[in-house]
C-alpha cells in the first residue's frame, strides 16, 4: 500500500496528523495494462490462434473497419451494432469513488477493475459499486481494488449497469446512438491504465438476480455453418434482426443468438419474418452487440 493512501484515510478520520499533501498517480504517465481481446482466453467467435489476421495484443482495433454489422430492427429500421464478441450475463464490478454526502463521483478519479479480459469473471457489462472515500481524499490516489479492500472502504453496489468494453489504447468505434460516448475512457486496473468504450447508462439495463436480461437476435450465417461469416446483401448489410431497440423496455446490448435458415434470407425483412424463418441448430451464445445507430 502506499504511504500517502494511509496518511489521507487517516488524516479524514482525525487519527492522524501528518505535513505530507497526498499526491494521486497520473494516468497520463503510469503504466499501461496489457489488453488483448482475442487471445485464447478472452476470445470465444474471435481468436487469434483460429484467424492470426486479428490483431495483436496491445495493437489498437478499428471496430468501424472489421466488427461492425448493420442489420434489420423489429419493424425493418436500418440497424448498426459493433460486435464484442460472447459474454456472460453475470456482470463485473467496477468501482467508483464518492466523497461524504456528494452524489457525484470525485472528479477526476478514474474507475477501478478488477478484472480485464482474458481474467475469469470479465465481462463488458459492469455494475458500479460505489466506494466511500474520506472527505480529503485526492483523485487517483487508490488505483487498485486492493488498496480499497486493505483500506476498508465501504462498497456498495448500485442498482445500475454500464456497457463498457476494454480495448488496447488508440483502438476506436466511431458510431454513437444519442448521449453514449465515443471517445475511450481511462480506469484503473491493479495500478495500471486501462481505456475502454462507453455505451452509455441505461437504467432498466441493471442486473436482476446477479445477472443481466438478454434480448434475442435472429442471424443467418454462410452456409448454415454456425461461425461463419453472416450472409449479406449486394450492398453488405445482413438480415440479422433485432427483437428491440434502443430506449425500448425490452433493450440490452447482450443478445442470446437464434439462428435461421439462410435459404429464407431474402425474405427476412422483419422480426415476424424472421421468426416465421425455419431455424437451424446453433450453440448457445450470448454476444455483446450494442446499437450504436437506428435509421
Amino acid at each position: 500500500m502506499r504511504p500517502v493512501v494511509i496518511a489521507s484515510v487517516l488524516l479524514a478520520s482525525g487519527a492522524l496528523a501528518c505535513t505530507d499533501d497526498p499526491v494521486g498517480k497520473d494516468p497520463k504517465t503510469a503504466e499501461r495494462a496489457p489488453i488483448d481481446r482475442f487471445s485464447a482466453a478472452a476470445g470465444t467467435w474471435y481468436q487469434r490462434d483460429v484467424d492470426p489476421t486479428l490483431p495483436a495484443a496491445n495493437v489498437a482495433i478499428d471496430y468501424d473497419a472489421r466488427f461492425k454489422v448493420v442489420g434489420l430492427g423489429p419493424a425493418g429500421e436500418r440497424v448498426t451494432q459493433y460486435l464484442f464478441d460472447v459474454q456472460p450475463t453475470a456482470p463485473a464490478p467496477i468501482y467508483v469513488f464518492f466523497r461524504p454526502g456528494e452524489n457525484a463521483p470525485v472528479m477526476g478519479q478514474k474507475n477501478v477493475v478488477s478484472v480485464i479480459p482474458g481474467d475469469p469473471g470479465y465481462n463488458d457489462l459492469w455494475q458500479p459499486v460505489r466506494v466511500d472515500v474520506p472527505a480529503g481524499y485526492v483523485a487517483n490516489e487508490i488505483t487498485s481494488v486492493a488498496e480499497i479492500v486493505e483500506l476498508g472502504l465501504t462498497q456498495t453496489p448500485m442498482d445500475a449497469l454500464v456497457n463498457c468494453p476494454v480495448v488496447p489504447e488508440g483502438s476506436t468505434a466511431r458510431i454513437r446512438t444519442a448521449g453514449d460516448y465515443p471517445e475511450l475512457t481511462q480506469g484503473w486496473y491493479g495500478g495500471r491504465v486501462i481505456q475502454y468504450f462507453h455505451f452509455g447508462e441505461r437504467p432498466s439495463l441493471a442486473p436482476v438476480a446477479g445477472a443481466v436480461a438478454t434480448s434475442t437476435t435472429y442471424v443467418a450465417y454462410t452456409g448454415n455453418q454456425p461461425g461463419a461469416a453472416f450472409v449479406t446483401d449486394a450492398g453488405g448489410a445482413t438480415h440479422n434482426v433485432v427483437a428491440a431497440l434502443p430506449g425500448d423496455p425490452a433493450y440490452t446490448p447482450l443478445w442470446t443468438v437464434r439462428a435461421y435458415d439462410a435459404a429464407a434470407f431474402a425474405s427476412v425483412t422483419d422480426l415476424a419474418s424472421a421468426m416465421a424463418a425455419a431455424p437451424i441448430a446453433t450453440p448457445a451464445a450470448v454476444i455483446n452487440a450494442p446499437i450504436a445507430r437506428v435509421e
